[in-house]
């Protein structure tokens, strides 16, 4: 008996129903090669941070969504790109828009000894618009060092931000595309902020007509943001308005000046701009923010931080002082492009096995040079001698293992040259595609020496 089948315009429609999802607006997929470059970009600072005496941090990814609200409601952060919602169990809570605030709850929570000095690498959150090197889901490494007023301490978390950005190929101060430059201000202390925040609204809304619409709003909030717009409409009021330094005290001051001395004494090159207020509410103190020459002066800044004096105790701990930064991994690496920099990996793997006997072969020599500290692949399904070193071709690998029922009988392998940079005694280049037999015992001494830069 023959069955019926439907009819293909019938299957043509089950096929077209289903569904073809994409990455949610403000969200990539980053794949191999970008997320070699990216894991090894976290690894030059996590060996910047841990020998500058700090320890990793791992936070939550949500919080109670009073954790973040702390950053100040003028914030666009809290007042428009909050992912906020009610979990299962009725708590509303937040993915984090950034680390700083976690930090603090987490000392708050586990009162770690003070200094107590952590750095942090992950994603963060926020509903904006994106841009380029600015995604809704985005990734940063950071530090932050909580228990100390002493500005020596700002000095050195600058530091390691300069050093990590330097050691990447960037220069702190320096012209071009490799440049990068470091922006100082002093936002003084909160008992200085009230004749400051006076003197801001009385200049603002003098010529209220004058102000964005978007500026206007936030000055009913927070006169100090309206310094942060980047609106032409905002710029030449914002350029006329008080300078904080007027108004901020002498141990402020004091402290401003010890953290500029310690940068001279560091020959760390720096540039003050007392408009810089960075868009978080908690900063107090020491403000900072890294620019690169490469980028669009609207999208250029790579990170910053500064003092948050008081953000612990309002996170229900003890009243510590905090500083740190945060470093946006995506605008770096965007940076280190246009720069012509920081280039990621030529090749995933150093060896391709070649294997066509059926058996084992081809598993177990790839485990014995893994477990010889290099990086290896093969092929798989049995597939022809020309495939495999097809797949071998396509992979880069400088060097490719091949077993045959030959080799395998005799308990060798054949070594070939698959790029002519592989180099052979005295550091003279081995000839592409030369090839030779070797006893199997002798393979990873042999392969690591053509691996020899």
């Amino acid at each position: 008996m023959v069955t019926a089948q439907p009819p293909l315009a019938s299957n043509l429609r089950g096929f077209m129903a289903r569904p073809s999802f994409q990455a949610a607006p403000g969200t990539r997929d980053l794949l191999s090669p970008d997320t070699d470059r990216w894991r090894r970009l976290t690894e030059v600072f996590a060996d910047a941070a841990s020998k500058a005496g700090f320890g990793q941090i791992v936070t939550p990814m949500f919080e109670d969504i009073g954790v973040f609200t702390r950053l100040g409601e003028a914030s666009d952060v809290v007042s428009k790109e909050l992912y906020d919602f009610e979990d299962k169990g009725g708590r509303h809570v937040a993915l984090r828009p950034e680390f700083t605030a976690s930090v603090c709850r987490s000392f708050a929570q586990n009162r770690q000894l003070t200094p107590w000095k952590t750095w942090y690498v992950g994603s963060a959150f926020r509903y904006d618009k994106p841009q380029k090197g600015r995604y809704r889901q985005f990734d940063q490494v950071g530090a932050e060092v909580i228990g100390t007023h002493d500005p020596d301490v700002d000095v050195e978390l600058i530091a390691l931000a300069v050093g990590f950005y330097e050691s990447l190929g960037l220069v702190i101060g320096g012209d071009g595309p490799t440049g990068v430059t470091l922006i100082l201000n002093s936002l003084g202390d909160k008992a200085d902020r009230p004749a400051y925040l006076d003197a801001l609204r009385a200049h603002f809304e003098a010529s209220l007509d004058q102000l964005s619409e978007q500026s206007r709003a936030t000055l009913e909030i927070n006169p100090l943001r309206v310094l942060d717009s980047k609106r032409p409409q905002d710029a030449e009021l914002v350029a006329a308005a008080p300078v904080l330094a007027d108004f901020i005290s002498d141990e402020a001051t004091a402290a401003f000046e010890r953290v500029k001395a310690g940068l001279d004494a560091l020959g760390v090159a720096y540039v003050v701009d007392p408009r810089l207020v960075r868009g978080l509410d908690y900063y107090t103190r020491t403000t900072f923010e890294f620019a690169a020459n490469s980028l669009s002066s609207a999208q250029n800044a790579l990170g910053g931080g500064g003092r948050y004096d008081g953000l612990v105790a309002d996170l229900g701990g003890p009243d510590e002082p905090g500083v740190g930064f945060a470093l946006g991994i995506d605008r770096t690496l965007i940076a280190c492009d246009d720069a012509g920099i920081f280039a990621g990996p030529d090749t995933s793997v150093d060896v391709w096995v070649v294997a066509t006997t059926g058996g084992l072969d081809g598993l177990e020599i790839a485990h014995e040079l893994r477990q010889a500290g290099l990086r290896v692949d093969r092929s798989f399904d049995h597939r022809s001698m020309k495939a495999q070193m097809k797949a071998a071709n396509r992979s880069g690998a400088a060097v490719a293992v091949i077993v045959g029922e030959g080799e395998a009988a005799a308990g060798t392998v054949s070594v070939r040259v698959m790029q002519s940079d592989a180099q052979g005694e005295g550091g003279a280049p081995h000839i592409k595609n030369q090839q030779s037999e070797i006893s199997r015992s002798d393979m990873v001494g042999t392969i690591k020496e053509l691996l020899l830069p």
